[in-house]
């Protein structure tokens, strides 16, 4: 392990160079634990991050990749031996900690998650960040009243990572799930994983009333903007919307007749800061009951460590379905 493989962005003013290069270990960022890495997964926040299109890193250079599994090759953590299967997603990596594009990575203990019974380094990479925030959405639904049964729970871009995974997961774990795509060919996929019915994103009446007919029990929204204010119009009494990404805008333009009419709860998920003892719960739900039924499906592709640039592009221009997976240190 004298030096090895990693993808890393430069930052300079507003220019970005993004490239492979060969580090040595004492050239990461610090961590008790040094993790050899498996696998790792692309992210729109992974694309935004190399190329620029989004001011991601808070400092530079830095490793890029928000995701990373693979095996404990050394720890100063005495939780954590050599050959322990791990997690590592969120957490700052690729923000302010070198992340999971690399060889090896070394991170600090706390960030770390013992890879439950029922998964491994590639399933956990194919959840990866778009899983563990899908299924942190459906944990804070479930606290706050929603169960099977109570009604549709509608997901927004809905042919996305988290949409995906969130279809999957509640369909699974018994919901009626309606999907909203605006990819007329993303139809027979979305009923793969469990959708009961796809609404056209371009065909959908976002009303103008303050609120509309109540439809939803539940939803996870990742376009914010004009489709979130009709979420928060269309929720059924006591309806939960999760809150996880802003593909459409960061505006929201509502009013609070629905919070105190219909008592609404409008739920926000960072999957990044989420607490450990959260963290660790969510990945044991990912890995029994929430665990998705369609990895052959969601795993959009597979794609070498060496094709990681090739990809990027693709993501900023909304043309993914599914999940790509980064095969980093398995051959």
């Amino acid at each position: 392990m004298d030096r090895f493989k990693v993808f890393r962005i430069h930052v300079d003013g507003n220019a970005v160079r993004a490239g492979f290069e060969t580090l040595a270990l004492d050239d990461l960022a610090a961590g008790e634990v040094v993790v050899r890495v498996a696998y790792s997964s692309v992210n729109y926040k992974d694309a935004l991050a190399a190329t620029g299109a989004g001011k991601i890193l808070r400092r530079s250079p830095l490793v890029g990749g928000i995701d990373l599994a693979g095996s404990v090759e050394s720890s100063t953590d005495a939780r954590y031996q050599s050959g322990d299967a791990v997690i590592v997603t969120g957490c700052g990596l690729s923000e302010v900690h070198d992340g999971g594009y690399a060889e090896y990575a070394r991170v600090p203990g706390d960030w770390v998650i013992p890879m439950p019974p029922g998964l491994d380094a590639r399933l956990a990479m194919a959840v990866g960040t778009a899983g563990f925030t899908a299924a942190l959405a459906i944990q804070k639904m479930e606290l706050n009243g929603l169960l099977p049964g109570t009604g549709p729970v509608v997901v927004t871009g809905a042919s996305g990572g988290v949409g995906s995974m969130a279809v999957d997961m509640l369909s699974g774990r018994g919901y009626e799930v309606v999907a909203v795509s605006g990819k007329a060919d993303a139809d027979e996929y979305l009923r793969s994983l469990g959708a009961g019915r796809i609404l056209r994103r371009q065909e959908i009446d976002f009303g103008k009333k303050p609120m509309e007919r109540a439809t939803w029990a539940g939803a996870i929204d990742s376009v914010g903007g004009a489709t979130l204010t009709w979420l928060t119009r269309t929720m059924e009494p006591t309806g939960s919307i999760v809150s996880i990404g802003l593909a459409g805008g960061a505006e929201l333009n509502t009013t609070v007749m629905p919070f105190i009419l219909r008592g609404i709860n409008l739920l926000g998920v960072s999957s990044s800061a989420t607490v450990r003892a959260l963290r660790l719960l969510v990945w044991q739900r990912i890995a029994t009951d929430l665990k998705p039924r369609h990895f052959d499906k969601l795993i959009a592709r597979e794609i070498a460590f060496e094709h990681l640039p090739d990809v990027f592009a693709q993501y900023l221009e909304a043309k993914v379905i599914g999940r790509t997976v980064v095969r980093i240190g398995e051959r």
